[in-house]
């Protein structure tokens, strides 16, 4: 289970673990790299599924701490995305309370990451949808939240209309463009339109997401990103009678 990894690299680090150069993901990786050399025959979970997760984890923290302060909802969405079993959450707790302190240093925490999966853009495109959810789940999108995430996005190397893409599949449903959502323009003729619709609903199907490196885990958001996919394809659909 990756929860038992999460808790020796927190056992590391409340022993007192140096944070090496690269920033605080960078150490925390690395005290994960060293758990994970231990016992990697166990489960067979590879260091990228336990990378992801950490990251995800220590940009959310960061990401609570944009806003000045984390609601009980928040601290809800994020059990629900990561269902950690009762029993690790104080251990999960120790990795998010030592990214939380303050809010500086989440560049180094993104440009960490974004260099880990650097041939693996749609994990990290997936590592910016859990952000979101987790950043709306108070049903408030805080200003600080948005300039964090677009931050955190141009790290990632997605340019600022992807960027814009992505926010729109987690904006309130009235206030979503379908054309967004799906990551196309309206001069998009159908066909071209019915194979891209395709392809997204096959990349970010949940055992596709899995297979990916993405955490059981984030199920959640997966379900949650097709809905608001289908439900824009629909829409179009039916404005083209097709």
């Amino acid at each position: 289970m990756i929860w038992t990894k999460l808790a020796g690299a927190a056992a590391r680090l409340a022993a007192g673990a140096h944070i090496a150069e690269g920033g605080p993901i960078g150490g925390l990786l690395r005290g994960l790299g060293h758990v994970f050399d231990r016992d990697s025959n166990n489960d067979g979970m590879p260091e990228h599924q336990v990378a992801f997760t950490v990251g995800v984890i220590a940009l959310g923290a960061k990401m609570a701490k944009a806003d000045g302060l984390v609601t009980a909802d928040e601290v809800t969405a994020f059990k629900e995305v990561f269902k950690v079993p009762e029993g690790e959450m104080k251990n999960v707790s120790r990795i998010f309370n030592l990214a939380k302190q303050d809010i500086v240093g989440y560049e180094a925490y993104a440009k960490q990451l974004a260099s880990l999966l650097k041939d693996n853009r749609k994990l990290l495109e997936d590592v910016l949808e859990g952000l979101f959810h987790i950043a709306l789940a108070d049903g408030v999108f805080h200003p600080n939240e948005q300039q964090f995430l677009a931050e955190v996005a141009k790290r990632f190397g997605f340019t600022d209309t992807e960027f814009s893409y992505i926010k729109a599949r987690h904006v309130s449903s009235a206030k979503r463009n379908p054309y967004e959502v799906l990551g196309v323009t309206p001069d998009i003729g159908n066909d071209a339109l019915k194979i891209h619709y395709r392809k997204l609903v096959v990349d970010n199907h949940p055992d596709k997401m899995i297979a990916r490196g993405v955490p059981p885990e984030f199920v959640t958001i997966a379900t949650k990103k097709i809905a608001a996919i289908n439900a824009a394809y629909e829409a179009v659909a039916r404005e083209r009678r097709i």
